[in-house]
């Protein structure tokens, strides 16, 4: 539950973040009559990304009939989800500081061409935040045990709607976060989340006869993780850690969380500073005083 109310904060922040650019920037350069258009677009990217989601949600159940199509299509979608989820957050790191700028600069844009370009440009700063939402969640969601119920889909919910809050209060300036922070906690959280979405797709390989091993058990330590247990439920609901994973299951863990995690915690290395010109020697001569300057050219 806590891994898709994680989703579902983060990626609803993003989204906000980027609405109350928008938004934000039409305010203050007295274009309110284009709100319109921005809440337009919006609102037709969450229908999309809703749709998408249910479309996903169809395919699974409906239109495949074999276990073993249902087991190959889980796995696809799940290393898809780790994809786009890899790439969202180095994407966030590396465009946190330039977004706004971005945003307003092609808004500026937009507002030039007319109505119809301000709404299209909010519906695709939105819509890849929604479709990553709706992947990311059926993968996160059926790799836990609860699969996309009732229960996930409140937690999403749960998350997004405290995203629209929290984005709420900083465009007021009700509250200061540090969001530098924020993305880099979340992000490494969802590294995990990640991680075990592809642990769980492996094992769907394995179940649709893609990739071998199936019964090849790394460890079985069930008598010490109980996965009935509280703690045994969070770690396999959040992580998809499990008492008995088999070995390429383990081995696709490993090789994503410590590479993964290692290169998004490492700091970026900062710029070189210009070296400063040399002093000039204290012996050296200076120019005698009845030479002119050599005025340099214009262009």
């Amino acid at each position: 539950m806590f891994a898709t109310y994680l989703i579902g904060l983060r990626e609803g922040l993003e989204a906000t973040l980027v609405v109350s650019i928008l938004v934000a920037f039409l305010v203050k350069s007295q274009r309110r009559d284009r709100l319109p258009q921005v809440w337009a677009g919006v609102g037709l990217a969450v229908a999309l990304s809703v749709g998408f989601g249910s479309l996903i949600q169809y395919t699974s159940t409906s239109l495949l009939r074999t276990s073993e199509s249902r087991e190959l299509f889980e796995a696809v979608t799940s290393v898809a989800a780790v994809v786009f989820v890899t790439w969202m957050i180095f994407w966030m790191r590396r465009a946190a500081r330039t977004i706004a700028g971005e945003l307003r600069g092609k808004l500026t844009d937009a507002l030039a061409v007319g109505s119809l370009a301000v709404a299209g440009m909010a519906f695709l700063a939105v819509i890849r935040e929604g479709l990553e939402t709706a992947l990311i969640f059926y993968a996160a969601a059926e790799s836990a045990a609860g699969g996309t119920g009732p229960g996930s889909l409140l937690a999403l919910a749960g998350g997004i709607a405290t995203a629209v809050v929290i984005g709420f209060l900083l465009y007021r300036s009700a509250v200061r976060i540090n969001l530098s922070r924020f993305f880099t906690w979340t992000g490494a959280l969802l590294i995990l989340v990640a991680a075990g979405i592809l642990k769980y797709g492996v094992h769907d390989f394995q179940e649709a006869g893609v990739l071998p091993g199936l019964n090849d058990l790394a460890f079985d330590i069930s008598t010490t993780l109980d996965p009935n247990a509280w703690y045994g439920a969070l770690l396999a609901g959040m992580f998809n850690i499990t008492a008995a994973p088999t070995v390429l299951e383990l081995v696709a863990w490993v090789a994503y969380a410590v590479p993964v995690l290692v290169l998004f915690l490492r700091k970026p290395a900062q710029p070189a500073k210009p070296a400063r010109p040399a002093e000039p020697a204290a012996d050296t001569p200076s120019a005698p005083a009845d030479v002119a300057a050599v005025p340099s050219p214009r262009a």
